[in-house]
C-alpha cells in the first residue's frame, strides 16, 4: 500500500473542501480558491476535517495515482491556507534585480534586460536588488515560474554566477590550472 496515499489529510479551520461526484475537488480558503479534477478509480472522502484516499485494487496503475493525487490534493490545501513562497539569489558582479510594477526586471549580463510579468495569482516580491521571492496558491505555478526565472542564467560551475535557489548548492570545478 502507498505510504503517501494512505496518509490522511488535516482540513485547517477555515478551509472547505467540496467534492463533486465526477472527482472535481474544489477548495476554499482564506488565500483563495483552486480546483482539480482527479482520476475517477480513486476515491476521495471527507468526514469532519479529515479527507481519507482509497483505491480500488492493488494494480500498478492504481499504486501510481494513489500518492499522486493525494498529495496534489494535500498541497491545495496547504495553498489556500498558507500559500506556497520560493525563494532565489542573483550571485554575479552587476546582477540585479527590480520590480517595475508587477513586472520583474532582470539584469543578468545580458545586452538587455529579461522581463518576467507574472501570471493571475501569482506574486513576485523583491526584498533586495539579489533576492527574488516567487509567492502563490499554486505549488506548481509557483515553482514554474521560479524555474522560468532561474533558467534565464543558471549558476556555472566555475565562478558559482548566476541565479540560484536559496539554499541550492552549486557544486564547483577547478579550472584549468587545475590538473
Amino acid at each position: 500500500m502507498s505510504r503517501v496515499g494512505k496518509k490522511p489529510i488535516e482540513v485547517p479551520a477555515g478551509v472547505t473542501v467540496t467534492i463533486a461526484d465526477d472527482n472535481t475537488v474544489t477548495v476554499k480558503g482564506p488565500k483563495g480558491e483552486l480546483t482539480q479534477t482527479f482520476n475517477q478509480d480513486i476515491k476521495i472522502e471527507q468526514e469532519g476535517n479529515v479527507i481519507t484516499l482509497t483505491r480500488p485494487s492493488e494494480s500498478k496503475e492504481h499504486r501510481t495515482i494513489h500518492g499522486t493525487t493525494r498529495a496534489l490534493l494535500a498541497n491545495m490545501v496547504t495553498g489556500v491556507s498558507e500559500g506556497f513562497t520560493r525563494s532565489l539569489e542573483l550571485i554575479g558582479v552587476g546582477y540585479r534585480a527590480q520590480l517595475q510594477g508587477k513586472k520583474l526586471v532582470l539584469n543578468v549580463g545580458y545586452s538587455h534586460p529579461v522581463e518576467f510579468t507574472p501570471e493571475e495569482g501569482l506574486e513576485i516580491e523583491v526584498p533586495s536588488n539579489t533576492k527574488v521571492i516567487v509567492k502563490g496558491i499554486n505549488k506548481e505555478r509557483v515553482g514554474a515560474l521560479s524555474s522560468n526565472i532561474r533558467a534565464v542564467r543558471p549558476p556555472e560551475p566555475y565562478k558559482g554566477k548566476g541565479i540560484r535557489y536559496e539554499g541550492e548548492h552549486v557544486r564547483r570545478k577547478e579550472g584549468k590550472t587545475g590538473k
